[in-house]
């Protein structure tokens, strides 16, 4: 960069020495003054940024130049940039007057252009005027016109819905025209007609909506009239035997449950249709032979085994569930396979027919399965009136009670099949459940005659002389045992036998109970055992028959049986006697020891008297065992009679153990036993002691008597 101060080597040499200073001139300021300018020039200097962006684009505008720092160019410097300076601003002032004369030409343009708008705006203010009432006169006419088009479009959309042509409503009503699928598309479309004339009701102008509705409803109507006829038609001639039924007259159902009242009352014709030719297959089930192919030429009319009631009912009871299963099976396709389809024209003709409503809260659903149950019902009302009137004639003129009771047994399993097959609450459920009740009353009636004709026969009731079981009741346990086997056989898993005991078996264990009012105790007891154990042992083969009753009574029995022979045996070894005199001294333990040296002046247990017992005893003895057995030798359990003898001679014991312990205290009591226990052979008045009398041990008695 070229300097604005000389350089140093620019300074003359006689500056850097003292020299004498130079002569001032008398204009020159003084010397003081220019030391301070100097100063003030440098300090200028000095204090100048060179960062400055001015001073920054100063020297370079220099340095573009390519100025060289002279004197003489230090002078023209200022020169040269003013003269610059002035020729850019005569530059710019003809720019400018340039551009001064175009935007004068722009705004005479502008202004003619404004006059031009101006005389526009008049001429197209003057058309508005004129064209104005034209243009709002096409405009209505578009208008008009797309009222019309949309009125036109309108017209034949509501006169394809809701017009039905004169052809399709003679398809629809007339009798002559067949029912095939071309009816039940135009009665689906007059039923959708008459639900959107609904809407139309909803608008201002409802007459139109009345008048299409009125006139689809008498159309279907007349629909429904030419369905319900001709299914009537078709169920003449309808063949419930071919499992292919046709497709036609199940749609019609479907369709005509829309009207609940219609779809009912050609089920009722149908029912009525069925029952006449069911009851006629029946009748001729029962009397006329079989006719037709040579292999059936061998079946017999069920009225041949009417000799045999169980037979008879139940080949008649077989023919009507072989009817049931095979009327349910052909009707089977028309309710549960379109149960659905069925359940809705249902629910939608309940809507429609709000009067055919039993109860108006009630929620009406088809099931169909129930219906279905219901019309084979109604279809066997008049096989089921035959049956009853000949199972009733059959049962009353008949005496057997086994018989009868196995016709309950019959009753009962077709009951529990046909209420499978057709519901619990199905007529024949109900008849079968009826009949079992009138069988088993018979039942109950014959076993009742035969408990009073016995109970007249004065013979029979005499007990046997061996005091065994009477031979009436015999004959009625082996009854009840084939009630029983045939119980059991009958797959009957409630408990229902009861009734059969109290009818078949009570009457006459009351009877036998009573005949034994008269033997002496012992021979009543030991019959009333006899009677009880060939009872429970009937009996208790079978676990539905309830021995609990019988059970107690044995019990009581054998306490009675227990007393008998435990008396015997005290009675017949002589113990009873000392029992009865030690009775006052075995109330408590306090009397024993203030009273027992009382015991040797009993009577019973005086020397000659106790030594006679004592003989008694041991005679007794060596056959107690058998004695006592053949005490209850008319009882007709071995085994009962074992453990009665057996729990008897324990009985035994213990009183002996006890007339044995009473003997003892008295001897010590009265001194006749020493300190050691040994048995003294004087006492001290000189007499014998009881133990020396009587001197059997408890020990002794139990191996005897085991």
């Amino acid at each position: 960069m070229t300097s604005y101060f000389p350089p140093a080597g620019s300074i003359p040499s006689h500056a850097s020495t003292r020299s004498p200073s130079p002569a001032v001139s008398p204009l020159s300021p003084p010397t003081n003054q220019r030391s301070n300018a100097l100063t003030n020039r440098m300090t200028s200097v000095l204090s100048a940024s060179y960062a400055d962006s001015d001073i920054r684009d100063a020297l370079e505008t220099l340095s573009l130049r390519g100025i060289h720092n002279t004197p003489e160019v230090r002078r023209q410097l200022r020169l040269d940039v003013q003269k610059e300076v002035v020729d850019c601003n005569a530059e710019i002032v003809r720019d400018f007057g340039k551009v001064a004369e175009q935007l004068q030409r722009i705004g005479t343009v502008i202004t003619s252009l404004n006059e031009t708008c101006d005389e526009m705006r008049k001429h197209i203010g003057l058309a508005r005027q004129d064209t104005t009432p034209v243009l709002e006169e096409a405009s209505a006419l578009m208008q008009q016109r797309k009222e019309a088009e949309t009125k036109q479009h309108l017209l034949e959309a509501f006169t394809k819905h809701f017009i039905v042509s004169d052809e399709d409503l003679l398809v629809l009503t007339s009798t002559e025209e067949p029912i095939n699928d071309h009816f039940f598309d135009i009665l689906a479309r007059v039923k959708q007609v008459h639900r959107d004339c609904e809407v139309l009701l909803g608008g201002e102008n409802q007459r139109l909506g009345l008048e299409l509705m009125e006139k689809s409803s008498r159309n279907l109507n007349s629909a429904y009239q030419k369905l319900y006829r001709w299914i009537q038609k078709e169920f003449k001639s309808l063949n419930l035997e071919d499992p292919r039924i046709s497709s036609s007259i199940r749609r019609a159902l479907r369709v005509l449950a829309e009207r609940p009242s219609l779809f009912h009352s050609c089920l009722d014709y149908f029912a009525e249709a069925r029952d006449y030719i069911l009851s006629d297959g029946f009748h001729y089930a029962l009397t006329d032979a079989v006719t037709g192919a040579a292999g059936d030429q061998n079946v017999k009319p069920i009225e041949f085994s009417a000799h045999d009631p169980l037979r008879y009912i139940g080949d008649m009871l077989a023919w009507v569930h072989s009817t049931a299963v095979s009327e349910r099976e052909a009707l089977e396709a028309l309710f549960v396979a379109d149960g659905e389809e069925i359940a809705k024209g249902i629910q939608a003709g309940l809507n429609s027919e709000p009067w055919s409503r039993i109860d108006e809260d009630e929620e009406v659903a088809f099931d169909g399965h129930k219906a279905l149950s219901d019309l084979v019902n109604r279809d066997l009302v008049g096989v089921s009136r035959a049956l009853r009137q000949r199972v009733e004639l059959v049962i009353q003129g008949h005496d057997d009670p086994v018989t009868c009771y196995k016709v309950v047994n019959l009753l009962s399993f077709y009951r529990t099949t046909f209420s499978k097959l057709l519901g619990t609450k199905s007529n024949l459920a109900e008849l079968l459940e009826t009949l079992e009740k009138f069988t088993f009353a018979h039942f109950e009636t014959l076993m009742q005659e035969a408990a009073n004709a016995l109970s007249t026969d004065h013979l029979s009731l005499t007990p046997p002389e061996d005091l065994s079981t009477p031979q009436f009741l015999v004959d009625a346990l082996e009854g009840l045992t084939s009630l029983m086997k045939t119980y059991e056989a009958s797959l009957d898993t409630s408990d229902r036998f009861t009734p059969v005991l109290r009818a078949a078996f009570d009457p006459f264990l009351a009877l036998a109970t009573t005949s034994a009012e008269d033997l002496p105790p012992t021979s009543r007891t030991i019959y009333l055992t006899n009677i009880h154990l060939t009872a429970r042992t009937t009996l208790t083969p079978y676990p539905f028959a309830n021995t609990t009753p019988l059970t107690t009574t044995l019990t009581a029995l054998r306490a009675d049986l227990l007393t008998i022979q435990h008396t015997y045996l005290l009675r017949t070894s002589g113990l009873q006697t000392l029992l009865s005199a030690l009775e006052p001294f075995s109330q408590t333990q306090e009397q024993k020891h203030q009273n027992l040296s009382d015991i040797a002046a009993l009577p019973a247990f005086q020397p000659e008297t106790l030594l006679a017992t004592s003989q008694q005893l041991d005679d007794f003895l060596p056959s107690a065992l058998m004695d006592a057995t053949e005490h209850l030798k008319r009882v007709q359990s071995a085994a009962f009679v074992k453990s009665v003898t057996e729990e008897a001679v324990e009985a035994f014991c213990r009183d002996f153990e006890f007339v044995e312990g009473m003997i003892i205290g008295a001897d010590e009591a009265s001194g006749k036993v020493d300190v050691t226990g040994e048995q003294q052979l004087d006492g001290e008045d000189g007499e014998m002691g009881l133990r020396r009398l009587f001197p059997r041990t408890t020990g002794e008695i139990r191996v005897l008597l085991s």
